[in-house]
């Protein structure tokens, strides 16, 4: 770590310091795949994902399917799906099972002793990490790690034919706002590779999204994920992955389809990340972007902008907002990107806006504001913004013109927003706040009201500050 070697995620062990790759798998040089057969065990049965592998199981020639899940029969379709397989001459076993229950469990598998496991169970419970009470953790790791580590424990005696953990890529790599379920899920590797290590049967699969089934599909994730070049896995490639690696040589596998022009420049805008960039793919992502100008470093763009004529400045960082702002929402250029439209208007959301924030702070070498696209909610305002940050205020100009000239463009946006569009809470906030630069400027003391909402955005948590974004944005 001290090398300067530009690692970003490394081990530390006895026999030295370890950094994390991905890397390719050799096509398959053999016939060997596995064939579920006997009784296999889908945690997570009822589930988008274990529908799929229990439909799948079945026609691949197991005999006995024990489907588990919180609610068992009275999981929503869990009837029907029993009867459908019944129906192909499988015998089916919905059982009602917390399998973070380590009793509850072990009376299961007493009950019905298995062949094979597939883990396919999960619980998503996003939020940035100071936001994450240690309830919500354990809530996240009950149902994938915990039940992953009763799972190894009670089937150790067993001659398994397989032991699948389904695993996300978001431990793969990390996921904004999936800190506790990127740990769980990190957990997952470790456990396969451990059993691996004991001479187990065993393999964990980082899955990235599978169109139209998964936890990814639910409130907008899905178009969330594809807007970072992340897209839905087709369900019979999946399959076809998952009978493959089951019985395939390495313990730890990544499945996903990833489109690496648009998820590198991301991953890798505020620190370079070897993780990735030893794939040719994301290698030319990073040099793509790094000739466009984006990679990070403010001097080099002060620098830049420096060379240029005055009136040419402003235009360049017009089009860098512009360009990284059709980037985050999932535009092919800028087209609709609309200098005088307002962010909200556009199709910004808390996390679109913390994206942008991020990607213009790692060009810029700026700490910009987790509310920037609050504060200025337009492109030109925003370029503009960073204009005076980078530059500073045109030396030309008298100091009481830059000042009138910011007074014009805060009236502006006054007059186009106007009470009407603004909730009650927001109007006194604004109300607020002119008094207090109105005290400032004429030497009086500030404001207390005023005083006090500086404090309470100074204090506001980071989930405050994102509800704050949405409420601000028209979108909660």
């Amino acid at each position: 770590m001290l090398s300067g070697a530009g690692e970003d995620q490394v081990a530390v062990r006895a026999s030295g310091v370890f950094g994390r790759r991905l890397e390719r798998m050799p096509a398959a040089t053999s016939a060997s795949a596995w064939s579920p057969s006997g009784t296999v065990l889908i945690t997570g049965g009822t589930g988008a994902l274990g529908v799929r592998v229990a439909r799948w199981a079945a026609a691949e020639g197991a005999e006995h399917l024990v489907l588990v899940s919180r609610r068992g029969l009275e999981a929503p379709g869990a009837a029907e799906l029993s009867d459908e397989l019944a129906g192909q001459g499988v015998r089916v076993t919905v059982a009602a099972c917390d399998v973070a229950d380590r009793d509850a469990l072990a009376r299961l598998l007493v009950e019905h002793p298995v062949d094979a496991v597939v883990h396919a169970a999960g619980v998503l419970d996003d939020g940035v990490v100071d936001a994450l009470t240690p309830e919500r953790f354990a809530a996240v790791l009950q149902g994938k790690a915990v039940a992953a580590a009763h799972l190894d424990e009670l089937t150790r005696d067993s001659d398994l034919s397989a032991f699948v953990l389904f695993s996300s890529f978001a431990g793969a790599v990390g996921a904004p706002g999936q800190g506790n379920y990127a740990a769980a899920n990190a957990y997952l590797d470790a456990l396969a590779e451990r059993r691996r290590a004991s001479g187990l049967r065993a393999v964990s699969i980082a899955w990235g999204p599978w169109a139209e089934a998964g936890m990814a599909e639910n409130e907008g994730v899905g178009d969330y994920l594809r807007r970072r070049g992340l897209g839905g896995l087709d369900p019979h490639s999946a399959l076809a992955a998952l009978k493959r690696l089951t019985d395939g040589a390495d313990p730890v596998a990544v499945v996903a389809d990833v489109d690496w022009s648009r998820f590198t420049p991301a991953f890798t805008g505020g620190r370079p990340s070897p993780l990735v960039t030893g794939l040719p793919e994301a290698r030319a992502a990073v040099d793509a972007d790094a000739a466009q100008g984006g990679a990070p470093g403010g001097s080099g763009l002060r620098e830049r902008l420096g060379a240029l004529p005055e009136a040419e400045r402003e235009q360049a960082l017009l089009e860098l907002v512009r360009v990284r702002t059709a980037w985050v929402l999932g535009h092919a250029d800028t087209t609709a990107v609309e200098v005088g439209r307002a962010f909200r208007d556009l199709g910004f959301d808390s996390l679109t806006a913390v994206e942008l924030k991020n990607r213009l702070s790692a060009e810029t070498g700026l700490p910009l504001p987790a509310t920037l696209v609050f504060d200025y909610p337009t492109p030109a305002e925003l370029a503009d913004f960073l204009r005076t940050e980078l530059l500073g205020a045109d030396p030309g100009a008298p100091e009481a013109t830059g000042v009138l000239g910011q007074i014009d463009r805060l009236a502006a946006l006054l007059t186009a927003t106007g009470p009407a569009e603004s909730d009650g809470e927001t109007h006194i906030r604004v109300t607020a706040k002119l008094r207090e630069l109105l005290s400032i400027w004429t030497g009086a003391e500030a404001a207390t009201d005023g005083a006090d909402d500086a404090a309470e955005l100074d204090e506001a948590t980071d989930d405050e500050m994102f509800d704050l974004i949405n409420k601000e944005l028209g979108i909660s």
